[in-house]
């Protein structure tokens, strides 16, 4: 009898595509969900009979309660090798083995310029008005070289974004708390006195930073006010990093000239969220890690995962 794998939130239909699984297939039997699955309770109806499930990112949370009512469970394996809302000592406590994937910091980056680019030339509304027949230019775009971007978080992904910064011809400034003049200069960048300074003097603002107790609501109402009436903030981090009713006030009031988004308080968005109507927003539905070379690394690595846990030695364990 074969064992059962689920894969959570193939919203593309992509897994079993994107990684070739015949190294398992006559052992496995892999079945994958389209639709998430937000309720506890019928999530743990849904995979009641399930021995193995494939989760990506930190999408579903994994609380004690929810593994307690999944005996079946010997494997789980995450996309990523960092996990907050998975409980390990109740996995641990369970008999279930938990295994990661590498993930690539190229598909942040890149979404990230996507959105100020989009925002700074206002490709949403010109393209909209080309298709349907709307005025021939409505709007004039920000300039990039010359102005100032200001870089909330300097590790990977942000060295990265500021290297592109410099491309472009911007000033590139930065702070963490962390941040040192070093690191800053390692990328080319300044390293800014204050987050305050930082929020009065960019353009442009872009938060590279981990979601903890220590940056959660990094950004609220205050911070926001500082913020040039001229500013675009980019957020393709953690939601949980903005204060999403000042973020949501800031835009609505014309305080900010706009906001490009990639991460929400809730995912995937309930239809009637106002982050799907507020103005001078530019959002996108989580797509920051969604690319091919990405999925092949996270539904190939998961592949490779299920095949050695099969073998009695499990690889990228987490916990």
């Amino acid at each position: 009898m074969r064992l059962r794998c689920a894969v959570l939130d193939d919203f593309q239909n992509a897994a079993l595509t994107s990684a070739d699984w015949s190294a398992v297939q006559d052992r496995v039997e892999v079945v994958g969900f389209r639709e998430h699955i937000a309720d506890e309770d019928e999530l743990a109806h849904v995979l009641a009979d399930f021995d193995i499930v494939v989760t990506l990112r930190e999408r579903v949370p994994f609380p004690a309660s929810l593994l307690d009512r999944l005996p079946r469970l010997k494997l789980l394996v995450a996309s990523g090798m960092r996990n907050s809302v998975l409980d390990y000592a109740a996995a641990e406590r369970g008999g279930v083995t938990v295994c990661g994937t590498a993930s690539s910091s190229t598909p942040p980056v890149e979404m990230t310029w996507a959105l100020l680019l989009g925002l700074a030339r206002g490709l949403v509304t010109e393209n909209g008005a080309l298709r349907t027949g709307g005025p021939w230019q409505s709007t004039v775009g920000a300039d990039l070289h010359g102005r100032r971007l200001g870089l909330l978080g300097l590790g990977n992904i942000g060295g990265r974004v500021a290297r592109v910064g410099l491309a472009f011809g911007m000033r590139v400034t930065a702070w963490s708390q962390n941040l040192t003049q070093e690191r800053a200069a390692e990328v080319g960048a300044e390293r800014a006195a204050s987050k305050e300074e930082l929020l009065r003097t960019s353009d442009f603002v872009s938060l590279h930073l981990k979601l903890s107790e220590r940056t959660r609501g990094l950004l609220g109402a205050a911070e926001l006010a500082l913020l040039k009436p001229t500013a675009y903030l980019i957020n393709t981090s953690r939601a949980g990093l903005v204060d999403q009713d000042a973020l949501l006030a800031a835009l609505r009031e014309g305080r900010i000239a706009g906001a490009g988004v990639d991460v929400f308080d809730t995912e995937p968005l309930p239809a009637d969220h106002p982050m799907r109507t507020a103005p001078r927003l530019l959002a996108t539905p989580h797509l920051g890690y969604v690319s091919e070379a990405n999925y092949a690394t996270y539904y190939g690595q998961a592949v490779e995962d299920i095949e050695a846990f099969l073998a009695g030695s499990p690889i990228r364990r987490l916990g």
